[in-house]
This record gives C-alpha cells, structure tokens and sequence, in this order.
C-alpha cells in the first residue's frame, strides 16, 4: 500500500501528517513554508509512494467560506498542475487547530513549547489524517 499525505494549508505555513504503508497510524511529518509546498511535495513523492494527498478545507459553521478558503481552492489548482489526476480530497478542518492546542496542552511542554504555531499546524494535520483513517474503518 501507499501512504496517505494529509496538508493543514495556511497562508504561511503547512503542516504535513503522513500514514505509515499500511494506512493504520498518522504521524506528524513536518511543517514547511507554503511558498515551498509544491517542491517539497515533489522530492517527498519521489521518494516515497503516496496514494493521495488529504487537504484540510477550511469552512465556517454555517458552511459559508472562510478567508482562507480561496487560498486553499488556488492551491488545489496548483497541486492539480503540477500533478494532474493525483487525487486531492478535502477533508473539513473545522475545530482541528483547537482540538491541536488541546493535545499539545496535555502533553506537559513548556507554555513556549506550546505556542509555536508550526506545532499546531503539524498536529492539525495528524489530526485530520486520524479522522480520515478512522472513517475508512
């Protein structure tokens, strides 16, 4: 099997959670300039397999867009040029940055620790990619 890429897509930042090849546990992978996505996406695909890439799609709770669902949208074109018919799944990341915060909270790091934003971006994305695991079963 491959494994499953899953982006919390920001203006600045991405955080990157990947499954191990079986598709059973999501770990965090990185966080990286969004500016440099694309080419770190390009080298991580080379390298390993990957069946499809899951993109936290942010949405208010009326489901009406938020400021950065275009920005999401226009990746998505990005992605899709650069890697046509590779499939890209939305995955609503409403709640997950909190739900982030919540669990770097509880793991006992210092307050300085906590608050760096590459953490919450990465386990953001965990903790979407966990979700999507846990629905396939």
């Amino acid at each position: 099997m491959a494994r499953v890429l899953a982006l919390d897509f920001g203006k600045k930042r991405t955080g990157i959670a990947v499954t191990d090849p079986l598709q059973i546990i999501a770990t965090a992978l990185t966080t990286v300039d969004s500016n440099e996505l694309i080419g770190f996406l390009k080298k991580y695909m080379q390298q390993e397999q990957v069946e499809k890439i899951l993109i936290g799609y942010p949405l208010n709770f009326d489901d009406s867009p938020t400021d950065a669902t275009p920005l999401v949208e226009k990746f998505i074109i990005k992605f899709s040029n650069v890697f046509p018919g590779f499939p890209v799944e939305k995955m609503d990341e409403r709640l997950t940055s909190k739900l982030a915060s919540q669990s770097i909270s509880g793991m006992g790091l210092k307050k300085k620790d906590r608050e760096k934003k590459e953490l919450i971006d990465a386990v953001s994305a965990v903790i979407m990619l966990q979700e999507y695991l846990e629905s396939r079963s």
